[in-house]
Parts: structure tokens; sequence; C-alpha cells
């Protein structure tokens, strides 16, 4: 492609229309700009002016409200989120880490995974549908960017009190997208959670999180290196929808007329989407590309300045040359317009042309719309140059964007009731001490919005297609292979707890991961790495931003007593409505790897081999922790106390004896318990297959309230395992060599029909199904 050369700028009077070019600002430094009204304060706006040396134009004052919004620069998190760099541990595994698309992780000789999860929160409060559905498409971008085919998704969210008519309106269209946007993609939605709570009300979290695969050589990279190199924009055309989109949403505090801000929020093609992967992923094959960069928050103003910054190169663009849907459109409206299903190629010009007949063999569009400009002098970086009907509109330092933006280090200070809070601990409510009381107490809890069968929601999602689907809801983990010759696969799972961190954000966040990582260490895999969305509510509040350094500090020191890294991930500020914050809400993925996915663990009592049943035991030690349940929340409406010890160390050696139980073939399945205790994983154990269990307490666990402690405490480290007859001595054996302490519960009852709980109670397993199953289709239509 050849560069037209440059247009000589004319100054155009402020009255005639004309556009705000470089040397008209130069020349018109006092005029008033609306730099607030873009969410930019006065030093950040005289820092603009110094970097530039003038004013800014129009479309340059756009592209740095964009790109330095707390969505796109982490000013207020970059001095928190250092930790895990600096506290990380050695890892020969990681091939991309933080700062990139997505981390990426070596889990054989030639293969690598990439996963990442995002939030797409207040886009989809205000346009539910196509928030969701677009949610789901940025991040299979950021994955393909990597180089790698999408092969999964999952999906963590979390809505207001399930009985809010606010929350009936925003569930079915944030499901309804994810399903619509997932499943014409033909990507399996393979777990996530289904969280309901008050907090959440007006702001509802919708995180979504991508799996790719690719070979370990296909790795790709967003440089715009190589002067003289073609930059090329690849996919739908760019349109009014989205201006100012996640970036602009996601980095103010949402007031009253939030809600009718819908055309901010990006629109997506699913189908357009699949023809962009393939055409991608065909280039890569070809060796066609040397930088890549997806258009996500931002837009084009991301995408041209982060590979420019990269590689310290500079880059001159043409903006008549992107392909419009809306002809009349501003350049700073093209640079700042969130468009989906769009990349940036960076392409040496001999290559242009296979280039752009690959796209289109796709059917994709594929423009040259400028190339890459030589560093400047002395090593300086180089400058992007932006024209627009022959006139420059912006003239900057690629870097001042990316990377240069203001850090800020926000005053912090411990929440003024969380004393309080702490005092008021739920271990105090009275709880039920009678069989008949626990009895009723099983039942409701197993049918409380957050504890129930969540098929209303999974339904919609196709979990199957590919064909490598191994486990899925409502498994602990999502399990898919790989390599069919080997049968390697990887198992991901996606964890966060509100309430505990709202007691506590330091150990709320580790028991996220400590959660995540023992979903992941129930089917038997191994895990090895991390990634995050922490959701919280404005960083210019010192309490959040407390509570936020606080579960930053937490994941970090976990990660470390793992020894497993975060490879990327998230924040999202602002998720508050007027000042009411939500609860700080750290969502951790972890990701693990089966040898072979046939030694996977599912959740559910199988059909045992032996009439006399499969043996249950307990692993991990129970204790009087009830502060932050779902039984104190469902019970007594109650949220106070200290949230569960979490001990990592007895986390890394249950892993570990699980991997190993897996191995070699002692377990029949296996379930972590976390939210509502022992009794919602014997429910959810024997639902699944419909298997009945008998189960006798502990002695120290029979008398007054103790029963219901046993059940329904909610202490960490704690997994619940089947084991065949036969095997029980061997297993017992190796959990002593391992650490791990043990209780034996029972036998699976392939007969019985029922979960018999010896001198407490006995209920019906089609009881326990009816009151399982009915809660989401009575709350939001069969």
């Amino acid at each position: 492609m050849t560069i037209q050369p440059e247009v000589t700028d004319v100054v155009v009077d402020e009255f005639d229309g004309g556009p705000d070019t470089v040397q008209r600002a130069a020349a018109t430094p006092e005029e008033l700009q609306p730099y607030a009204e873009l969410g930019l304060r006065d030093d950040e706006y005289e820092r603009i002016r110094e970097v530039l040396g003038r004013r800014p134009t129009q479309s340059e004052l756009a592209m740095y409200s964009i790109m330095w919004s707390e969505h796109c620069s982490y000013k207020s998190s970059k001095v928190h989120l250092r930790q895990f760099g600096e506290k990380a541990p050695p890892s020969d595994k990681l091939l991309a880490g933080i700062g990139e698309n997505a981390g990426v992780i070596q889990i054989s000789d030639g293969v690598a995974v990439t996963f990442k999860v995002e939030s797409h929160n207040h886009p989809s409060y205000v346009e539910p549908y196509q928030g969701a559905a677009t949610g789901v498409g940025g991040i299979v971008r950021d994955i393909l960017a990597m180089g790698a085919r999408p092969v999964a998704v999952m999906d963590p969210l979390r809505f207001g009190a399930a009985d809010h008519e606010d929350t009936a309106r925003v569930l079915p269209g944030v499901v309804g997208g994810i399903g619509g946007y997932g499943n014409s993609l033909g990507l399996p939605n393979i777990g996530g959670e289904v969280v309901f709570d008050p907090c959440y009300q007006g702001n509802p979290l919708v995180n979504a999180l991508c799996l790719g695969v690719l070979p370990v050589d296909r790795l790709q990279n967003k440089a715009a290196a190589g002067p003289g190199n073609i930059v090329v924009l690849m996919g739908a055309k760019t349109g009014r929808d989205g201006i100012g989109g996640v970036s602009v949403l996601a980095s103010a505090t949402f007031d009253s007329g939030s809600e009718q801000r819908r055309p901010s929020v990006q629109v997506g093609d699913p189908f357009m989407e699949k023809l962009l992967i393939e055409a991608c992923l065909e280039l890569y094959d070809d060796r066609r590309v040397v930088g890549i960069q997806d258009l996500g928050g931002a837009g084009l103003t991301c995408a041209l300045t982060e590979t420019a910054a990269a590689a310290g190169t500079g880059m001159k663009v043409e903006l008549d040359q992107v392909p419009l849907r809306e002809p009349s459109m501003e350049p700073q409206e093209i640079l700042a317009s969130e468009s989906q299903e769009r990349m940036l190629l960076i392409v040496e010009p001999e290559q242009l042309e296979a280039v752009l007949k690959t796209a289109a063999r796709w059917g994709v569009l594929a423009t040259a719309i400028g190339e890459v400009t030589p560093p400047g002098p002395d090593g300086l970086p180089g400058r992007l140059t932006i024209t627009w009907r022959g006139h420059t509109v912006v003239d900057v330092p690629p870097g001042s964007l990316a990377d240069d933006g203001p850090v800020y280090a926000r005053p912090m200070r411990e929440p003024s009731d969380l004393i309080l809070l702490q005092a008021d601990r739920a271990e105090t409510l009275p709880r039920p001490s009678t069989p008949d009381a626990l009895r009723e107490t099983v039942l409701r809890m197993i049918a409380s919005p957050n504890l129930c069968d969540k098929t209303w929601v999974t339904e919609q999602y196709d979990r199957y297609v590919l064909g490598n689907t191994v486990l899925a809801q409502p498994e602990d983990a999502g399990v898919i292979r790989i390599d069919e010759r080997t049968g390697l696969g990887v198992a991901l799972s996606v964890d966060g707890n509100g309430r505990y961190a709202r007691l506590d954000p330091y150990a709320g966040a580790k028991l996220a991961l400590a959660e995540a990582y023992r979903n992941v260490a129930v089917t038997g895999a191994k895990p090895l790495a991390v990634t995050n969305c922490l959701n919280f509510g404005s960083p210019e509040d010192p309490a959040v931003m407390w509570q936020f350094a606080e579960a930053v500090r937490g994941l970090a020191d976990g990660c470390a007593e793992l020894g497993i890294p975060v490879t990327g991930g998230n924040v999202s500020f602002y998720n508050q409505t007027g000042a009411a914050a939500i609860h700080p809400t750290p969502v951790v993925g972890v990701l693990g790897v089966l040898d072979d996915v046939a030694q996977r663990v599912p959740m559910g009592f199988p059909k045992p081999a032996n009439p006399e049943g499969d043996i249950i035991f307990l692993l991990g030690e129970t204790q009087l922790e009830l502060s932050g349940s779902e039984w104190a929340w469902v019970s007594h409406e109650h949220l106070g106390g200290v949230p569960p010890k979490v001990d990592l160390a007895r986390e890394k050696a249950l892993a570990g004896l699980l991997a190993e139980a897996a191995r070699v073939g002692h377990l029949t399945a296996a379930h972590d318990l976390s939210d509502g205790g022992l009794a919602q994983v014997l429910v959810e154990a024997c639902l699944r297959r419909g298997i009945g269990a008998r189960i006798a307490l502990p002695e120290e666990f029979t008398a007054g309230s103790m029963p219901f402690v046993f059940l329904f405490s909610e202490s960490a480290g704690r997994a619940m395992v089947s084991v065949p007859h036969g095997q029980e001595k061997a297993f017992t054996a190796l959990c002593t060599e391992q650490g791990v302490p043990w209780t034996a519960l029972g036998v699976t009852d392939e007969n019985g029909g029922q979960l018999d709980v010896r001198d407490q109670f006995t209920i019906g397993l089609d009881e326990l199904r009816e009151a399982h199953t009915a809660t989401l289709p009575r709350l939001f239509g069969a």
C-alpha cells in the first residue's frame, strides 16, 4: 500500500465546521475544551498539554480521555497490582503473562493454553442482552489475539435480590446474551456462577472467561514492529454504536440516568466474529502476521497506541480508509467507537495481498489504513499521526496514551463499620437443634436462590458443542479435552464470595482462590495458573480502596503460598449506584492440567460396582464457622463476624492427595465443600445421578446443635469423596501419608432413593429434587 503524502493543514475558523487540526490546536492555545465532561481532571488536562506542547485537538482529547480512564489505564490499581509480579513464584510454563491480552501456559511439549476473565458489568445493566453478548465477544478476541483457537467460555454472574423486579429484567437478558453469542460462535459454556445478593441491585456483575488452545510456536504478540509494515483493520465496519462504550461506562459511578445510555453499549454479531476467528487462524498458520491486537475497550484508539507503544515505533494512519457504517462520523467518533468484531493487524508489505485475499475468502472486510513509521531520533519512541480528509488531527507519542498515563496512590481507610461488623458473629445466632428443624433447614437451603439448581440458566448454553467437553455445569470445574490422542486436558473453575470479602477482604480473596483451586483439584487436575477479575466500588472512596488493596495483597500472597502465578486479569471499579458500593468481589479463575481426561473425577455419586455401595469420606476438618455463610443470610439475613479460616498449605496437601487418588483409581466421585457446607454437597452428589446415601455423624457432632454445625459449617479446605468398596484402606493410608485428615461418613445406596442421616432425618430424592429445581423457573419463568 502507498500512503498518500501529508497534505498541509489549513487553519480552519472555529465557526466554519471544519476539523480541529493539529495546526489549528497550536494556533488556538486558549480555546476552551470539555475535558471535565470527558472525565479528565484539571491536572490531567494540564499534563496532556505538557506532553503535546499545546492544547490537544478534539480527536486527541477524546483519545486521552478514553485511554486515561480508569477502565483503560488502571491508574488507581497499578500501584497494588505490581504485587502479582513481585510475589510471583517462578514458572517455566508461563509463556505470556501480565500486560498481554491473556496469559499463556505451556501444558505439553508443543501445546499451550491461554485464558483470561474480564468484566462487562455496566453495559450489561444498561442493555442486558448486548452488554453480556459483547462481553463474550470481547474476551474471545483477547484469546484469539494470542494466536489461539477459542475452545470454551465460562460466565461468573451476580445479580441483585432474586425476587426484585429489576433482576427479572436484567437476568434473562444477560443469560440470553451469553447463550446467544456463545452458542452462535459454537463454543461450549463449561462453568460459571449465578449469585444473588441485594448489594448487586442496580449493578450486576457480568464477568466472562475464555479458554484457547495454540501450538507453542504460534504465539502472537501485539507489537507494531518493522517500519514500513502495513496497518490493516480487519472485521466489521465501524459505527456509532459503542462510542465511549465500556471505557466510559465502566469509569464512572452509576446514577439515576445511567440506564438510559443504551447507545454507548456495543452491538455484537457472533457470525461475523466466527468468520474473523477462522480468518485470523489461517493467517497465523500461514505466518502472514507480524503483530495483532483486538479492538475492544477504546476501539481504534487503544489498538493503535498499544501496538505502536509495544514496539517503540510510530504509525501513520488515514482515518478516511476506515470502513464506516455511517459516513458522517467525525474523526473522534471513529477513534472512540467500540464497534465489535474487529482486529488490527501489522503486516509486511509483501504479505498484504495474501492477507486481503484470505480475509475475502472468509467474507471478512480487510483494509489497509496506515503504515508503521520509524522510532524517533536518539532512541526516542516514534509518533502516532492520524489524518482525516487530508488534515492531521492527531500527532502524539503513543506511549503517552498506552503506558504513561496518570498513576495514583489513592487514599485508603479501613471501613468505619468493619470492627462492629466483625464483632457481630453469626456463630451466636439461634440455630436448629432438633431432627425436624434440621430436615426443614436442608430443604429450605437447597431451594434458596444461591444454592438451588441452576439448570434454568445453564440449559440455555450449549455445553457440549465441539465434542471435547468432559465435565461441565453443575460440576465443580469444567474439563476440556485438548489432545484426542493422549487424552491431555485442562480443568477450569471461577469462584468468588463477596460476603467473605466484605467481612475481611484479605482473607476473602484467599478464600476465593482456595475454592477455585479446590474445585480444579477435585476433578483430579493439577492447578497451574490463575486469572482474576477484581470487582469493586469507586476508587475515590478510601474505604473501597482499602478493600481493593487488601484483596490484591491476599490474592498475591495466596498465589505465592500455592506456588502458582497470576497470568493476568481485569480490574472493574465504580461498581456502585450512588454512594452504595457492591461488596468487594474478587473473582478468581484457576486452570489445572489433567494428563488424561479419562481419569477425571465427577462430583456425583455413580452407580456402585459393589452392592454394599461406595464408601463416603469427608476430607479436612470441620469447625464452628458460620459467619458470612449462606445459612446466616438465608435464615437471618445476617452478615457479620469473620469468614472461615483459610490454610493454603492444607489446600495444597488436599489437592495433591486428590490428584494422586484420582490417578490410581481410588475415587468414584469428589465434590468440594463451600457454600451451604456438607448438607449441600450431599444433596448435589445424590441428585446428580439419582444415587442415595446413608451417613452417620461423628460422635463429637451428635449432641445439641452440633449436627447442624457439621452439616452447615462452611469451613475451608474440605472435600467429600466416594471410594470403591475394598479400596478404603489404601485410600486412608494415602490420606495419612499426605497429611490430610479424613472422616468416614457412610456409604452410597443405589436402591435407597433417599438421603439418610442416622438419628436425624431421612429425605427422599424426589422431595430433594423438587425443592432443589423449582426456584429459578418459579422466579423467571419455566
